[in-house]
């Protein structure tokens, strides 16, 4: 069993402002803020080290046409990384902070990205009337199955997460069509569970997520959109953080219960 890895603390509470916890909870986001690089990087990469070269049918998947859009995603995540003074960015590898060093891969542009910092990406291109996820780097999944997912529009996707439902789902297509280049965007979530686990890969034939109110461990997303100024890709990018309910400050601790309230349900 892997051990678990946790951040020494949340710095982000989204329950805690009603603008962040009321659905979808999008606010606007600052470019130099779109990855992340916090405590829990050495552990993190490890474990997507581990899933990336041993496993990587599990945790990546493209279609076909995809290509272009993955590329670009992986060219801004060098060119971020290139303010990163934790990172020595050569023209054929890259040396993480963690001294790891990384083949830059143009043809397995995800599996670079998610092998160079702790954010999961998901390429979402927009076709007909909706968003579909063409391409994607998924190894922290809550809950979900990313074969089941790849290819699928917006609405598929959220198989069977209650609150996605019909006027959810119309809003969240309106704002995917109205992201532009130069304002990414963000969101969170925070959900309790009773295990420590980071890849937690679920069928949608086993129904809701395994959510418990009393769990002892919180996990909270990071969830951005980017728009790609070459291809119009929209990325979804996803900083897991997962920390212990000791590591939570007095203040967060006391508002709880408004995470509980919510998935008590699940």
């Amino acid at each position: 069993m892997t051990e678990p890895v946790f951040q020494s603390s949340l710095p982000f509470a989204p329950w805690m402002a009603p603008s962040t916890w009321r659905l979808p909870g999008i606010q606007p986001l600052e470019v130099t803020d779109w990855l992340t690089r916090d405590d829990a990087f050495a552990g993190q990469m490890a474990l997507r080290d581990k899933l990336l070269i041993n496993q990587p049918n599990l945790v990546h998947a493209m279609c076909p046409g995809s290509e272009a859009a993955a590329e670009e995603c992986l060219s801004l995540v060098l060119a971020h990384l290139a303010d990163d003074d934790g990172y020595q960015i050569g023209k054929n590898e890259v040396v993480r902070p963690d001294g790891i060093p990384v083949p830059i891969d143009m043809d397995q542009p995800l599996l670079t990205a998610g092998r160079l910092v702790q954010e999961d990406f998901c390429v979402l291109e927009k076709s007909g009337d909706e968003h579909v996820l063409t391409a994607a780097v998924l190894c922290f999944p809550a809950g979900w199955t990313l074969s089941e997912k790849i290819g699928r529009p917006l609405v598929r996707i959220h198989v069977p997460v209650e609150d996605y439902d019909e006027a959810i789902a119309k809003r969240v297509q309106r704002l995917f069509d109205a992201i532009r280049v130069e304002q990414p965007l963000r969101r969170a979530n925070a959900l309790l569970y009773d295990n420590p686990a980071l890849f937690t890969p679920r069928r949608e034939s086993e129904g809701e997520r395994h959510i418990n109110p009393s769990g002892n461990y919180l996990r909270s997303e990071k969830q951005t959109l980017r728009r790609l100024p070459e291809t119009d890709a929209v990325v979804f990018g996803i900083h897991t953080y997962l920390v212990e309910l000791d590591s939570l400050t007095a203040e967060q601790l006391s508002s709880l219960d408004l995470v509980r309230e919510r998935y008590a349900a699940f």
